[in-house]
């Protein structure tokens, strides 16, 4: 009886191997924040790359009054370059740009839209409602110019007050992002950003425009039949196109 009494109290104020067993309570949830940590950094991280795609493919193509095919899928091509060193394979880049215009009434068109997936390219939206994937081209959400974009009511029946016969250039980039452990973001985030620019520099007036010089870039072949690359310093500076 002396024994076994001794031996309970023996027990109760044994601190031998507390730490391993401490440490094995915690170790699964440090294991979980490190990687959770990781993954979380790496999404991050990817999402400011779409922003900076989106940025930079809108910007090169404002830079030019009209733009050949070769041109447009050297632009879109170098979006591979800015999500790097991330990959782009199996459609996880998608990287769209069109112009988008406004009449006199303020309502937006879809002048031409051009979609890369990283691999191959397609044609984009064709207009600014959402639509489902056909082919080759993507999903689309709908677009809505954004109200910082918004200019003063040009015309009695622009009731939205935006901007009226003026061209954006519109560039809308996705990622598909997949954690390659997937221990606390399980499954694939669609990253995503759409950017608005307007045209550096201006061409001519439309034949339905009353107000100042129209700006916007030509592509394909109705607006660009020669299928020429042109610059804003070649068009305003050596007036060379």
């Amino acid at each position: 009886m002396t024994s076994l009494s001794f031996r309970v109290r023996k027990f109760s104020t044994d601190a031998d191997a507390v730490a391993a067993t401490e440490f094995a309570i915690v170790v699964p949830f440090m294991l979980l924040l490190y990687v959770g940590g990781v993954e979380l950094a790496d999404g991050m991280a990817i999402n400011v790359k779409v922003s900076a795609t989106a940025h930079s493919v809108a910007d090169m193509v404002t830079q030019n009054t009209m733009l050949s095919t070769a041109s447009m899928q050297n632009i879109l091509t170098g979006a591979t370059s800015i999500i790097a060193p991330y990959p782009v394979s199996g459609s996880q880049l998608g990287v769209t740009v069109s112009e988008i215009s406004s009449d006199a009434n303020g309502n937006m068109t879809v002048q031409w839209s051009q979609y890369y997936n990283g691999s191959s390219f397609a044609q984009g939206r064709s207009s600014l409602s959402s639509s489902s994937a056909n082919g080759a081209t993507p999903a689309y959400n709908a677009l809505a110019l954004p109200t910082s974009l918004n200019g003063a009511v040009g015309n009695v029946n622009n009731p939205n007050g935006q901007n009226d016969q003026v061209s954006f250039i519109v560039s809308e980039v996705t990622y598909a992002y997949t954690p390659a452990l997937g221990y606390t973001i399980s499954g694939t985030v669609n990253l995503q950003d759409v950017y608005w620019l307007y045209p550096r520099c201006s061409t001519d007036s439309p034949t339905n425009s009353t107000g100042p010089a129209y700006y916007d870039v030509k592509y394909g072949t109705t607006a660009n039949p020669s299928n020429k690359t042109c610059t804003c310093i070649q068009h305003l500076q050596q007036k060379a196109c």
